[in-house]
């Protein structure tokens, strides 16, 4: 077949493009739906504690008190704006990556070669495709030459198929994936050839974008632990609303001063209200993020950071994800008067007919390769042959794939040589290659029984022939020469370094791992053996899943460890049955084929490096680096960060107890009112968040890749963390409580007394801190274990409350009385007390936790 020749072709006019452009829409896939900043606002309005906020504002302002009403009215800004921050964070990440992935086009236009944007390209419009192309749209090809396409991203085969030129109009139902088919489609890659297609579908109607459009029907995940929290903010919204009105009306009956009745009402619906889980989750889940990110892992929906620690199956593909994505000589059997010899790739140097037999497989490959197999024998010359180059050699003639003959031949030209003599090379399926060099039937046998051990170990298996020829005329096809066999070579997609230790850092965690590939089983079950995933476990096929009802499919996911050959359809049913089996299941992708199982998964984690816009925009994850141990570490992190959300809200928790209490305290034995809102807003939207930022930067526990997922269903607040949280609050509310009426009682003044129990209730909260730090080790070990945000936030609060006690502007702001150095050693006398009491509580209560 003679080169495309595009210049022969006219395409269609500027005029008519730009009239179907405006028909049938950029050709792009419709990009999810942003909620704006408004709509984000409007949703934090909703939450009661910035009601309660705005509500003690409007009061002050009403009182005349414009001080506290701003300070109140800043309060409620703050959940605004972190929100507001977190929820636009990721997607201008994605959008960049959006950006960087969109291919650009040449088309025909008017008999004229323009290189347009590919989201302009329109149907009919004719497209030259070439090496290192990406498709821009469904195509049906026109002419080609020798053309192979890498459709991996769509049916997920690791190996370019051929293309042929198509006869007629394109025919309906045609699917992406085998060889010799005349279409090539949108997200695919030229590897090899060249050509002219003429685009026939684009956006939504190109296989890439019916994927795409049927991701709506699917549902993510709900986010469980923001569910969890809402619902306990709202039972404590209740009863905190129910208390609340009883003291409204006690308080208005008994003491009377309406506008005061409702102060203290709000006092103690603030007080009750634990608005800080909300606050202190986002802030959790966006340092989370970023946390993970800096593992190269990039977090689109905060809801999967809780479910990482969950995930008790993990489904990855293999190609590029468990192995390299790059192929490499791996072994190399020539052919010799006792049958064929074996040569393992390794340090040691290679023998001199291995060397000739891969030596023939670069002459047979383009100078300047495209394809991963030939940039494997092109980097195996330069590390292992010596004197590979062929500076005195021309490349004369090329003889591409066809069908009938399933290899390539090259012709070369010594220029050194008195007379036109030529070394010809040809390289292809091993059939192919036994069958024009004439092998006999013993020969033939020995090749087959080669290939197939080779390929059970997942090896790629090429043959390997030479010829030479004298004399300028060349045959119109490689049967013409008289090739001689050489032997066959072995190629392997390298297994990452890091996957082995990866898969047993999630053994040891109890998490199954599971390859789900669109290869060949033998080469599935040689990869899955060598990266220690199964031990001689047969793959379950596509094939095989056809036969299967969904119940009898989920009975064998629960066991299987390879699944082979396996269609995109089959993939979200292989995701649904282990759902069905009450797995946790996290899904590796990078396909549009995969797109629906990913967003179908508890955590679909998409491949940001070598993925499409649509696996990215159904996952909750994406993978910077498209490396399978980026995800362990982020298993990792990810239970970290729910411990620490458990240690952080054990610990407002707690913390609300004595709030609470201290604000009840004086309505229950007829004492001035000791803490009004401002008092409560300031320890609960400044200090608490403050100190749990202790536990967002608190390392791991010692156990933390050692102990079996935890159960979904598994609340966030146990009875046992609700226990050690109201037996820490109890205290301090004793400790506090005791000063407070102790001081009341010897007649301390009341802006005095509030001083003291403000400062003794922050000093035993630092203890607090210190306890919940960590639950697997003792407290020497904690204390000595790095965390550089505690001396820094013990500082940081140690500097407002020296600011509150001494400046006169900020001390008369929360009505504080001047404190003396004995006060100071009876408030850090309680914080001790709380201290050493809890430490060896902790250490019987330990075991519950089950941090």
């Amino acid at each position: 077949m003679k080169p495309p020749e595009p210049s022969r072709f006219q395409g269609i006019a500027e005029e008519e493009a730009a009239r179907r452009l405006k028909a049938e829409g950029y050709n792009e896939l419709p990009r999810h739906e942003h909620r704006t900043a408004l709509a984000i606002v409007l949703e934090v309005l909703r939450e009661p504690m910035l009601a309660l906020l705005l509500a003690g504002g409007v009061i002050y302002f009403l009182l005349g008190d414009r001080e506290e009403a701003l300070i109140l009215l800043a309060f409620a800004s703050m959940s605004v704006i972190i929100t507001v921050i977190q929820e636009t964070r990721t997607e201008r990440v994605l959008e960049a990556l959006r950006d960087l992935t969109s291919p650009r086009a040449l088309v025909i236009r008017s008999g004229v070669h323009r290189r347009i944007p590919g989201r302009e390209v329109v149907r009919g419009d004719l497209v030259i495709l070439g090496e290192g192309d990406r498709v821009p749209a469904d195509a049906t090809i026109l002419q080609g030459r020798d053309l192979q396409a890498d459709e991996s991203l769509l049916t997920g085969e690791s190996l370019p198929v051929r293309k042929s030129v198509t006869v007629g109009r394109p025919s309906s139902g045609v699917r992406p994936g085998g060889d010799d088919l005349p279409y090539v489609y949108s997200g695919s890659l030229i590897v090899r050839g060249s050509g002219v297609a003429e685009v026939f579908a684009t956006g939504p109607r190109s296989e890439i974008g019916k994927i795409g459009q049927s991701l709506h029907g699917l549902e993510a995940e709900p986010p469980r632990l923001r569910a969890q929290i809402l619902r306990l903010v709202q039972l404590s919204a209740i009863g905190g609303g129910l208390v609340s009105l009883v003291v409204l009306v006690l308080y208005g009956m008994l003491r009377g001063g309406w506008l005061d009745a409702v102060l203290a009402a709000i006092t103690i619906g603030m007080a009750m209200l634990p608005e800080e889980f909300p606050v202190v989750l986002t802030v959790f889940m966006a340092m989370g993020a970023w946390r993970i990110s800096r593992a190269r892992v990039l977090t689109r929906r905060a809801a999967a950071i809780e479910t990482l620690g969950s995930a008790t199956v993990l489904c990855t593909d293999k190609t590029g994800t468990l192995t390299e994505n790059r192929m490499s000589v791996a072994e190399l059997r020539p052919r010799s008067d006792n049958g064929l010899g074996r040569y393992e790739v390794s340090d040691a140097p290679a023998p001199e007919d291995a060397q000739n037999l891969a030596f023939q497989g670069l002459l047979a490959s383009a100078p300047e390769p495209f394809d991963p197999m030939e940039k494997a024998f092109h980097d195996f010359a330069k590390e292992r042959i010596a004197g590979h180059s062929r500076t005195a050699w021309t490349l004369v003639r090329s003889y591409g794939l066809r069908p009938e003959l399933l290899a390539v031949t090259n012709v070369w030209r010594d220029d050194g040589a008195a007379k036109p003599k030529f070394t010809v090379a040809a390289k292809g399926a091993p059939e192919a290659i036994a069958k024009i060099s004439n092998l006999g039937e013993a020969e033939s046998t020995m090749v087959r029984q080669a290939v197939d051990a080779m390929a059970a170990e997942g090896l790629r298996v090429l043959g390997v022939a030479k010829a030479a020829h004298e004399g300028e005329a060349l045959p119109d096809t490689p049967h013409g020469f008289a090739f001689a066999f050489l032997g066959l070579v072995g190629l392997a997609d390298p297994l990452r370094q890091s996957v082995s230790q990866a898969i047993d850092d999630c053994r040891s965690a109890g998490i199954r791992v599971v390859m789900i590939t669109g290869d060949y089983p033998a080469t599935a079950c040689a990869i899955a053996h060598r990266a220690g995933l199964a031990e001689g476990a047969a793959a379950v096929t596509g094939e095989m899943m056809e036969k299967l009802g969904n119940e009898d499919l989920r009975k064998r996911a629960r066991s299987a460890t390879v699944f082979a050959r396996i269609m995109p359809e089959q993939k979200l049913r292989i995701v649904q049955a282990m759902k069905a089996d009450n797995e946790i299941v996290a899904m590796t992708g990078d396909g549009v084929n995969d797109a629906p199982s990913l967003k179908a998964a508890h955590i679909g984690i998409a491949m940001g490096g070598r993925g499409t816009d649509v696996a990215r925009e159904a996952s909750s994850i994406v993978l910077l680096d498209d490396d399978f141990s980026s995800i362990v570490s982020a298993i990792r992190l990810g239970r970290r960060i729910y411990d620490n959300i458990r240690k952080a809200m054990g610990f407002i928790f707690a913390v609300h107890v004595p709030i609470a209490g201290l604000a009840l305290l004086p309505l229950v034995f007829g004492f001035p009112i000791i803490f009004s809102p401002i008092h409560i807003a300031f320890l609960e939207m400044v200090i608490d968040p403050v100190c749990t930022l202790v536990f967002e930067a608190e390392g791991e526990e010692e156990d933390v890749m050692r102990r079996p997922p935890r159960q979904p269903s598994e609340p966030l607040f146990s009875w046992s963390l609700i226990f050690w949280s109201v037996l820490q609050g109890a205290l301090v509310l004793a400790l506090t409580g005791t000063i407070f009426i102790y001081t009341f009682g010897r007649g301390t003044p009341a802006d005095e007394v509030r001083a003291l129990t403000f400062v003794a209730l922050i000093f035993c909260l630092a203890s607090l801190v210190l306890v919940n730090r960590s639950f697997s080790s003792s407290p020497i070990v904690a204390i000595r274990r790095p965390n550089p945000a505690l001396a820094w936030i013990f500082a940081a609060v140690a500097l407002v409350l020296a600011l509150g006690l001494l400046e006169p502007s900020v001390r008369s702001l929360f009505s504080f009385g001047p404190l003396h150095g004995d006060d100071i050693g009876l408030a850090l006398a309680a914080a001790m007390i709380a201290l050493i009491v809890l430490e060896l509580a902790k250490s019987i209560w330990r075991d519950r936790l089950r941090f």
